[in-house]
């Protein structure tokens, strides 16, 4: 029985990486007893009302049972899977996720999309630095995106000049999570390992 209402908002799982550091795909890759992607699916479902996986590869990722759809502006990195997401689902508001972030937290994802009114983007801010793979993106950032991908300006952060940005400060993020743990991926094999020692120890 869930305990809280669903957002009416779309998690987007960005699958599109090459994973080269890795040599596999790091979205399958076991932390504890789940592949990655799933530990990442499984959080987002406590919060979402849809799921999409935005993938090059829609083929490895039909066993999961979420609608997967491919970026309609191609090979141009992540903005283009954040693109792909936000036209291609439900809600005006939509909670972007790497899916080689194996500590995403349900808590977190929530306040996120709780902070949207008046913005067309809520992103997190951890020593400074932007995190754009664990965000809240409108519709809004659509158009603006466009532009920046057909004049071949691929950066997720220098999107952040063209639209209204909430920036979610680190001190705030402590008081309902450890950035070191929800924002901690998996892009080497030591990643990997370190991630299954912290299962492991808990």
């Amino acid at each position: 029985m869930e305990t809280l209402a669903k957002i009416k908002a779309t998690g987007i799982i960005l699958a599109g990486g090459q994973s080269s550091r890795m040599r596999k795909n790091k979205a399958f890759l076991p932390v504890g007893n789940l592949p990655i992607i799933e530990r990442v699916l499984k959080e987002l479902q406590e919060v979402c009302q849809e799921l999409i996986i935005i993938t090059n590869t829609p083929e490895e990722y039909q066993h999961l049972g979420v609608p997967v759809a491919v970026d309609l502006i191609p090979r141009k990195g992540p903005l283009s899977g954040v693109h792909a997401g936000l036209v291609f689902s439900k809600y005006y508001y939509n909670l972007v996720v790497a899916c080689d972030m194996p500590f995403i937290h349900p808590k977190l994802a929530t306040f996120l999309l709780t902070q949207t009114p008046g913005f067309d983007a809520v992103i997190p801010r951890i020593q400074g630095q932007p995190q754009p793979l664990f965000a809240v993106y409108s519709k809004a950032c659509i158009k603006p995106i466009e532009r920046r991908l057909h004049s071949e300006k691929r950066r997720t952060t220098d999107l952040y000049q063209e639209i209204k940005v909430l920036w979610v400060e680190e001190e705030v993020i402590r008081l309902i999570v450890d950035p070191e743990i929800v924002f901690c991926n998996v892009n080497t094999p030591q990643d990997w390992d370190r991630v299954n020692t912290r299962i492991k120890n808990e």
